[in-house]
């Protein structure tokens, strides 16, 4: 992450109330939380989208996504006073509808039985000194991995809201057309933000996203299709509240699809939680509001609820609080009422504090001994895993499968500690049974 100025730093250590009552931190918290808020917004829309395709209606999903977000964002701010927006997680939401429902045939309710079933074990970790055992489990090598995977990760998704980069016909990935609307205004959004940045304005990427927008109203440049929701239409939304069904829940495919998504959900998080957080004292507490807020959203009738990537857009704002937390949540709450206007705020307009936010994450990498291979190989898998492969757990699977046979392969076993091998383990395991799913 970058500098951390003396503010920031004295931010970090304040109790909530305290710093509700400086009026530095406060202003530096609501102007972070604008910034997170708008850097995710898009969740809003895209997870009822991706519901739909499990048989979740998607008007009544979106105040699934809503709610889930805002009860998120109150119990992280409110409980562990960390800078961390919670929504259903774009990875875990891909899980349980491609591979739960779609992949193995599972009706929607099943799903969230599921989801409901590994958050409990998950919250079950997190309240136990398991947490901190895994967590201390993790070498620092892989830790700094982690951080610049999500960082990478995060500058892959920016660049795909610019539409600088696209599926390619002879390639993986294709350069975007350059000429499109969209795009241009992407690359004037980031010129803009990035001067905004290395200036240290205040509030810059905020700054950033409100002209970028402006620019994009006068120019017509929307790209954001919300869905047709009305307020009348939260009278249905009690359809898919507790629609949990577990009548299955022993038999041998759920309690597999169950294992998978428990991994997903306590060791996402966790990488997650360990790569954006300032202060790493408010690790335990956060991992703790993330799973009880994934066990609410499966009674609220959505997929779990994880820490999103983009926080780290609110934490580079100066974020360093629950305050930021709590204005997102607000921030949720209010969208509800004006879920069209968020097509005024185009996908360019987010796309720079994305690419800026990621790419200062990478700077993790200096803290990796690169004179060792077997020390950074694993490492290196992770940060061009999670990208490639579209999933934060994916490449923590492979990078923690890795590190441990190549310590072992060059002799040098006793720098492994118990929770490693605990770890590479669970993730060997965790590979297995994912291909068999």
């Amino acid at each position: 992450m970058s500098k951390v100025t003396r503010e920031e730093e004295v931010a970090n250590q304040l109790p909530l109330l305290d710093a509700l009552k400086d009026k530095q931190v406060l202003k530096q918290e609501i102007i972070a939380g604008i910034t997170g808020f708008f850097a995710i917004s898009y969740i809003i829309i895209v997870n009822p989208i991706i519901l739909k395709d499990a048989g979740i209606p998607t008007d009544l999903s979106v105040f699934a996504t809503i709610i889930s977000s805002v009860i998120g964002c109150l119990i992280m701010g409110l409980w562990a006073n960390a800078p961390v927006i919670l929504t259903p997680g774009m990875g875990v939401n891909a899980f349980f509808t491609y591979t739960v429902v779609v992949g193995m045939g599972l009706k929607w309710p099943i799903a969230i039985a599921i989801s409901m079933v590994a958050s409990a074990i998950y919250a079950l970790v997190a309240f136990t000194k398991l947490s901190q055992i895994l967590a201390e489990g993790i070498p620092e090598t892989l830790k700094a991995g982690i951080t610049a995977g999500i960082g990478l990760f995060l500058v892959e998704i920016g660049l795909e809201k610019a539409q600088l980069i696209q599926r390619g016909t002879n390639s993986i990935l294709a350069v975007g057309n350059l000429a499109q609307p969209a795009t241009l205004l992407a690359l004037f959004g980031l010129v803009l933000t990035l001067i905004l940045f290395l200036r240290n304005v205040t509030g810059g990427f905020f700054i950033g996203i409100f002209i970028t927008s402006i620019i994009g109203v006068i120019f017509k440049i929307k790209d954001q299709a919300a869905p047709n929701v009305k307020l009348s239409d939260f009278s249905k939304y009690h359809q898919i509240i507790a629609k949990g069904d577990f009548s299955d829940i022993l038999s041998i495919p759920v309690l597999l699809a169950i294992f998978s998504m428990t991994m997903i959900l306590v060791f996402e998080s966790m990488g997650l939680l360990e790569g954006i957080l300032p202060n790493p004292n408010k690790f335990k507490r956060s991992f703790q509001a993330s799973s009880v807020t994934s066990f609410i959203s499966g009674v609220l009738g959505t997929s779990p609820t994880v820490a999103a990537a983009e926080s780290a857009s609110g934490i580079e704002s100066g974020g360093r609080t629950g305050i930021m937390a709590l204005v997102a949540g607000l921030l949720f709450a209010v969208s509800l009422f004006f879920i069209p206007l968020l097509t005024y705020v185009p996908q360019a307009a987010i796309a720079p504090v994305i690419i800026i936010t990621g790419a200062i994450m990478m700077e993790s990498l200096a803290r990796i001994n690169m004179d060792d291979l077997a020390e950074w190989f694993p490492a290196f898998l992770i940060v061009v895993l999670i990208p490639f492969t579209t999933s934060i757990s994916t490449g923590l699977a492979f990078g923690f499968v890795a590190y441990p046979v190549l310590k072992i392969a060059t002799g040098k076993a006793k720098d492994l500690t118990v929770p490693t091998y605990v770890l590479g383990g669970l993730f060997l395991l965790d590979l297995v049974l994912s291909a068999l799913l």
